[in-house]
């Protein structure tokens, strides 16, 4: 895992880039999509906690 904010960034946006716009109260999201965007927060998260992990490592 890389330590390089910028990279670290890029890769979050990437996994954030298709999530609807949950702000949107016309077009509210199926439940299929609000598991979808969980899934990716998730993701996002995992990525997040291996970033400062691998910081505090070294």
């Amino acid at each position: 895992m890389t330590t390089n904010p910028d990279q670290i960034r890029a890769q979050i946006d990437a996994v954030l880039a298709e999530l609807p716009d949950l702000a949107d109260v016309e077009n509210v999201p199926a439940e299929a999509d609000l598991e979808e965007v969980a899934r990716r927060l998730s993701v996002a998260h995992d990525m997040l906690v291996q970033a400062l992990e691998s910081t505090e490592k070294g």
